[in-house]
């Protein structure tokens, strides 16, 4: 039977026309699936549903996920990320568990557990910062958003340069994040940019590609970052995420979100924060 898939140019353009078409088809796509974003039962044949590729260095793996969640799009990760997202497949009795090499028939997966990460931080810059990130919901105006609170854990100099400035926040101002004196109203889109949530875990902010092409990782965790079922669905609600950052010190670790809030107010009003309100992936 037909399906109501969603197959984007890129995806396409991986996977050929000949295997699109099989995919449109009904030939080599499951009816019902576990949507890769949102984790909910979805179905192919009765609602809209994005194809999305996820490639790494030798293998892909293609997951499904409602359109109103995720649009089709290519995903790069590592090959590590990528085995790790076979053999969850696999266990989670995916209908196929044939590993494949990049450029043939992709890996199909109705739930992706298993490409991306996030909650531990990453490299930054040759400094060897790395980044702590936080979820949580923020209350702004009434209503609650999903938010990553970013902070690193030394002060990060411009590249190519030496010293002991902390550029952080300039960096990222130059990057279209907007400086905080409070958390008043949502801040606005930053477009470009966009946060990857799939198999219901955080797995990386992406930041526009300096050489044109996909989106490149500003961050990637070690492990996937889990988030509550309220951070999730406010994020699938909103289709988008709000990131703050703030300098090394100004933010902690905070054991719960009102305390994380506090901790935001205050780096707000010292002129310590930026933030931007992120799509999700590919959005």
């Amino acid at each position: 039977m037909p399906r109501m898939l969603d197959v984007s140019d890129e995806v396409r353009a991986e996977i050929g026309d000949e295997e699109a078409a099989r995919l449109l088809a009904g030939e080599s796509a499951p009816g019902s699936y576990d949507c890769t974003s949102c984790r909910t039962p979805g179905d192919s044949e009765q609602e809209r549903t994005s194809t999305v590729l996820f490639i790494g260095d030798e293998t892909a793996v293609l997951a499904f996920a409602h359109a109103t969640c995720l649009p089709s799009q290519v995903v790069q990760v590592t090959e590590e990320q990528l085995q790790g997202a076979v053999r969850s497949i696999g266990a989670g009795g995916a209908e196929s568990q044939q590993q494949v090499p990049q450029g043939h028939q992709p890996q199909y997966g109705g739930q992706a557990q298993d490409v991306r990460q996030p909650q531990q931080p990453a490299d930054l810059v040759p400094e060897q910062a790395v980044l702590g990130v936080t979820s949580g919901l923020v209350l702004i105006q009434g209503e609650l958003h999903p938010a990553l609170v970013v902070e690193p854990t030394a002060p990060v100099a411009r590249p190519g340069t030496f010293g002991s400035g902390d550029d952080f926040l300039p960096l990222l101002i130059e990057q279209g994040f907007m400086p905080l004196t409070e958390l008043a109203a949502v801040p606005p889109v930053l477009h470009g940019w966009s946060v990857l949530l799939a198999a219901g875990q955080l797995h990386a902010v992406l930041q526009p590609n300096p050489s044109g092409g996909r989106p490149v990782a500003w961050w990637q965790a070690h492990q996937p970052l889990q988030v509550t079922d309220g951070w999730r669905a406010a994020a699938n609600k909103h289709q988008q995420v709000l990131m703050f950052a703030a300098p090394v010190g100004s933010i902690g670790r905070q054991p719960r979100e009102d305390l994380m809030r506090d901790a935001l107010d205050k780096a707000a009003a010292g002129g310590k924060l930026v933030g931007a309100a992120l799509p999700l992936a590919g959005i």
